[in-house]
């Protein structure tokens, strides 16, 4: 599998992979400023915890986060006897476990308060979950951020790597 048509068409199923974990996740960035400054509290447990509006996100997302640690840590092993590509690789890997870390530390302790609230009048600690819950996934976006960059970075070196060789 360490052909040149195999490196390829993992390097393409990483980054594949690696862009559909980044998007939910800056998705939930993109919505963070409105949804913590102009929407009041009742719309914002409304939307978040009533209304499934989050379903997708785990039903896709999660196994999307699994995978992509997966398949960029096979990518990392096919690079390494190409050191720079490796350590890039390697280092992408090490960025999305911790986006997935992060949510498990940041997040799901959110989720699960989220998941004892009712109707009715909006719970004591609403701002402290809402916030642990919003910032939670930027940090999340963060780490996936970096790790698609990281990414890009090493499969753009094998093809500079290429380029300078047949130079």
């Amino acid at each position: 599998m360490e052909t040149r048509r195999g490196l390829f068409l993992w390097s393409l199923l990483s980054a594949v992979v690696a862009a559909l974990s980044l998007g939910p996740s800056f998705a939930h960035v993109l919505e963070a400023v409105p949804r913590l400054t102009v929407w009041p509290p009742e719309l914002w447990r409304e939307a978040t915890v009533f209304n499934r509006q989050f379903d997708f996100f785990a039903i896709v997302g999660a196994p999307l986060d699994v995978g992509v640690i997966i398949v960029l840590a096979i990518l990392a092993w096919l690079l390494r006897r190409q050191q720079r590509p490796f350590r890039l690789a390697l280092t992408a890997t090490l960025l999305y476990a911790a986006a997935l870390a992060t949510w498990f530390l940041w997040v799901a302790p959110a989720n699960a308060v989220l998941a004892t609230w009712a109707g009715g009048p909006v719970p004591a600690d609403f701002a402290a979950v809402r916030d642990r819950w919003e910032t939670g996934h930027m940090a999340v976006a963060a780490w996936k951020l970096a790790g698609f960059v990281v990414l890009t970075c090493g499969l753009l070196s094998i093809r500079l790597q290429r380029s300078a060789d047949r130079a």
